[in-house]
Order: structure tokens, then C-alpha cells, then sequence
């Protein structure tokens, strides 16, 4: 489908994503999670893909929510939109959650402002490298409103709570520096190297990995941290072990590592992801 408020640019196995709206620094609207999502959907269905890079055009990654609609901009009631939180969920979480659900690693390459849900989103992106032009903010607090996106679960677990706690209620806008300082995100680069580095990383992972186990380990990782004893870790790798030990993946990376030469792996994310987690279940929206 044509996408008016991202670009979708895919080659050689490494899928960049690009928020495009420019002149309003790539400011979050409905159309934007709606085409995020999709792409999302895209991405997964599509084996070429194997590395997603969001990134921003122009001169900022996002600006947050779209705020041309004043002080209702937040006011489902004033916007005539159902007031049932059943029919009127967060849009930034149904984003984050859409990333959650991934199965290929995903890359934030953070080039300018972040603030609001244009930081947010990028917490449930596995890598956050940024642009020394980057400022990132959890500016609710200073908006009257309440962190979104699930970065509530999101953020300390990255950061720790005492950094999140800071973070969110004092509502600033902090460099890429003290981003770095604080653990948000891993490494700060030049503006103009930072894409270079972003896709530098993305070829490692799609140059010498067997898509079917990173899916897997995305999974694995995602999935035991809500985990409420290291037995369900145990239980999912032992299923991973057994089926992906006799799995033609697994065999070729042994013999390609034998053999000293890059592997050449042909399981599919698409048709051949096997269910490590029988057990798991997303939990209902209430």
C-alpha cells in the first residue's frame, strides 16, 4: 500500500523505515500508527526482510503527538471519539506493542528530536543508537498528561526506575549524551554517520545470523521478562533446543562454522517459527 506519513524502503534484507513528515518533525498522527502498523505486518510476512531501521526525515526523528488541535488535542470527548477505553486505547501503545510483537530485530536510529511518543515508540525497538543532534524527553508531566506507549513497563526496565522516575517527572528535554550516560541509548554518532553505523549494525545481524533463531531469541528474551520464575525460561529453551537442534538451520551453521565460510541459511520466519511458548498468552485489553 502507498504510505502517506512514513517511507518503506527495503534492500538488501535491511528494511528502513523513515517518518516523513518533515516539516512538522515527523509530528505522530492516526495515519502514522496506522501505517506502522501495517508495515510492521509487512515485515513479518516478508522473508527479505531480515533488519528494520526506523529513522526520521529531515531534521527530527518525531516531535510527539500531533498538537495542531490545541488543548482539546487529547480530549476524545471534545473530538466527538468514544470515551469507552475498550473502543479508545492509547495509539502510541498499540504501536509499541505491534514493535513487541515483532519478529525481526528492530534498530531506533534516533537523527534529531524524540520527545513524547517519538521517544516512546523507540523503547520497544531492541537498539537505540542516536545523532549527536538528538533530544529526546518524556515530557508529559509538563503537558498535564501521563506517560503512554507502555513506557511505564518499558522505560525502567532499561533504564532502571530512579533514572525513569527522573525522567518523567521533571518532563525535560535531555542531548544524546546524557541519554547515553543513562543507558537509553547505545552510542551516540556524528550526524551524518549515524544511518552508516545504524546499517553497519543491521548487516552484522543479517550477514551472519539464521533469521528463524533471532526471531527466537527476540522472543525468548521479550517473553522472560515477564516471566514470574526462570522455569518458563527453561521450559521455552528446552523446546528451542530440541526443535531447532535438528532443524536444517542448525546444521548449517555448524557445518559453515566447520567449513570456515559464511553460512547460507534457508529456514523461513514466515512458515517455519516454531511455538516455544505454548503457555504464553497476550493478555486481553480490559
Amino acid at each position: 500500500m502507498p504510505y502517506e506519513h512514513i517511507a518503506y524502503d527495503l534492500a538488501d534484507g535491511v528494511l528502513t523505515i523513515t517518518l516523513n513528515r518533515p516539516e512538522q518533525l515527523n509530528a505522530f498522527t492516526g495515519t502514522m500508527l496506522r501505517e506502522l502498523i501495517d508495515a510492521c505486518d509487512r515485515a513479518d510476512a516478508d522473508d527479505s526482510v531480515r533488519v528494520i531501521i526506523v529513522t526520521g526525515a529531515g531534521r527530527g526523528f518525531c516531535a510527539g503527538a500531533d498538537l495542531s488541535g490545541g488543548p482539546n488535542t487529547f480530549d476524545a470527548k471534545a473530538h466527538g471519539a468514544p470515551t469507552d477505553i475498550r473502543e479508545n486505547r492509547d495509539g502510541g501503545g498499540r504501536v509499541t506493542l505491534r514493535f513487541f510483537e515483532l519478529k525481526k530485530p528492530i534498530i531506533a536510529a534516533i537523527n534529531g528530536p524524540a520527545v513524547g511518543v517519538g521517544a516512546t515508540m523507540t523503547l520497544a525497538m531492541d537498539i537505540r543508537m542516536a545523532s549527536e543532534n538528538a533530544r529526546m524527553g518524556f515530557v508529559f508531566a509538563r503537558r498535564g498528561i501521563v506517560p503512554e506507549a507502555c513506557s511505564s513497563w518499558f522505560l525502567p526496565r532499561i533504564v532502571g526506575p530512579s533514572q525513569a522516575l527522573e525522567w518523567v517527572s521533571t518532563g525535560r528535554v535531555f542531548g544524546a549524551q546524557e541519554a547515553l550516560a543513562g543507558g537509553l541509548v547505545r552510542s551516540v554518532h556524528a550526524h551524518e554517520e549515524l544511518l552508516p553505523a545504524a546499517n553497519a549494525l543491521a548487516r552484522e545481524i543479517a550477514d551472519n545470523t539464521a533469521p528463524v533463531s533471532v526471531a527466537l531469541c527476540r522472543q525468548l528474551i521479550y517473553r522472560g521478562m515477564v516471566a514470574d520464575h526462570p522455569m518458563t525460561a527453561h521450559m521455552a529453551d528446552s523446546r528451542g533446543i530440541l526443535h531447532m537442534g535438528q532443524s536444517a538451520d542448525v546444521k548449517e551453521g555448524v557445518a559453515s562454522f566447520l567449513e570456515k565460510r559464511p553460512p547460507r541459511f534457508t529456514m523461513s520466519v514466515a512458515r517455519d517459527l516454531p511455538d516455544l511458548f505454548p503457555f504464553y498468552r497476550t493478555p486481553e485489553f480490559e
